[in-house]
């Protein structure tokens, strides 16, 4: 295993050089001299299977590691029990699409409260990973995957750092992805050292081990924040806003951290994970590792 640096999308300069489709992604991610790719189905699932699995041979082809994002109204705490249904629908489309695909990471937003108190759209939440992820680990739909419940930006939304461990405690499959934009952003810019991203880290080698920490997705850019958390995603350029990769960089070095960083920046994901990637290596090569 080794480290994979890609972007969530291709931003504008994919479009701008002429490309349109999912099939000339690989050879460009590829080109541009990315490893990893997170196609996100944020707004629905507007691909079919045989689509998919083509354009999954040609990521494998260019040794692209691939994950795949749900739809972003996922909601585990939705008291509403055809709702909830609804929710597991769409986790199971993903790890369909996942398996035509070749991806072996499925990002998705773990909960909202909506009206009901913290404490309590936590604890269903907690119930329904346990119930539901288990379910399918029974029937044999995990192999070879991870899920990965992802830490939220926002303070109406279920998925601290805290919680999203605590989440990942249902099931042997469930990861983290850890969005550091969004804890800085939840934590009102909080994520400035290398002790900042330890105690995140620290946590999840601490109650899901090395090997799952070590497999677990991240999320990185910029993000502009307000006293309820989360406003907008920034491309790396940002100065006024956080956080800056070089202490995470630090900490993947001393701990022998290999996870996956995916770029989400507002409109330069690409430009910007390779940016990303050479400070990695810069330091890394610094170090003598």
């Amino acid at each position: 295993m080794a480290i994979k640096f890609g972007p969530s999308g291709c931003g504008d300069e994919f479009y701008e050089q002429g490309f349109k489709t999912i099939m000339e992604v690989p050879k460009w991610v590829k080109d541009y001299g990315l490893d990893a790719y997170e196609y996100s189905f944020g707004h629905g699932y507007q691909m079919s299977s045989d689509t998919a699995r083509k354009a999954g041979a040609l990521f494998k082809e260019h040794d692209i590691a691939l994950s795949i994002h749900a739809p972003f109204y996922i909601n585990f705490a939705n008291p509403d029990p055809v709702m909830y249904e609804k929710t597991k629908g769409y986790i199971n489309t993903g790890i369909k699409l996942m398996r035509a695909f070749g991806a072996d990471h499925l990002v998705f937003h773990p909960a909202s409260c909506g009206k009901q108190p913290r404490q309590e759209a936590l604890e269903l939440t907690n119930q329904r990973f346990n119930e539901f992820f288990n379910s399918l680990d029974s029937a044999g739909m995990l192999d070879g995957i991870w899920l990965c419940p992802e830490t939220m930006g926002k303070s109406m939304q279920i998925g601290t750092y805290e919680e999203v461990i605590d989440l990942c405690l249902n099931n042997s499959h469930l990861v983290p992805t850890f969005d550091f934009g969004h804890i800085n952003a939840l934590e009102q810019g909080s994520m400035k050292s290398a002790e900042d991203f330890k105690r995140v880290l620290d946590l999840s080698i601490e109650k899901l081990g090395f090997e799952r920490t070590n497999n677990c997705h991240i999320h990185f850019s910029k993000i502009q924040y307000g006293p309820k958390g989360e406003v907008k995603h920034l491309n790396y350029d940002d100065q006024l806003y956080g956080p800056n990769f070089e202490p995470l960089a630090e900490v993947l070095l001393e701990y022998n951290l290999e996870p996956r960083i995916i770029c989400e920046s507002m409109s330069m994901m690409p430009h910007d994970a390779l940016i990303m990637k050479n400070i990695y290596q810069s330091l890394k090569e610094k170090e003598g590792k």
